[in-house]
């Protein structure tokens, strides 16, 4: 199982940070984040059939690309602030995690705008 893989390869990844870390904080964190930079390629090809997969079914369910393709930026968006965020914690510095989870939230927000109008505009018509 591949999640078998990743586990141990993060376990192995923890236990080189814990002891650097002592020594070295600096190399520590930059192990850190090399691993989790690994983990995230690795997993690409997993994020593409899932996102290859949501197409054909919004092929055959005649949903717009637009919207689809948005709902994409939003979730990528979603997943880069959360893993961008959570190395920023790791190195201390949580005052930047903040900011990059308030930008986040922000492009989430400017993203999801036309979604929200069109809801709204199919409601209107349904009325």
């Amino acid at each position: 199982m591949e999640i078998i893989k990743i586990v141990a390869f993060a376990f192995i990844a923890l236990i080189i940070v814990l002891v650097v870390r002592d020594k070295k904080s600096e190399i520590a964190v930059q192990i850190s984040i090399i691993a989790g930079v690994i983990i995230f390629l690795y997993m690409i090809s997993k994020i593409t059939a899932v996102l290859q997969f949501l197409q054909q079914l919004a092929l055959k369910a005649n949903i717009d690309f637009v919207y689809l393709n948005t709902i994409f930026k939003i979730l990528g968006i979603a997943y880069l602030a959360s893993f961008c965020s959570e190395i920023c914690k790791d190195a201390g510095e949580g005052s930047i995690a903040a900011k990059v989870e308030f930008a986040g939230k922000i492009l989430i927000l400017v993203l999801a705008i036309p979604i929200l109008m069109a809801v709204l505009q199919s409601i209107l018509k349904i009325m």
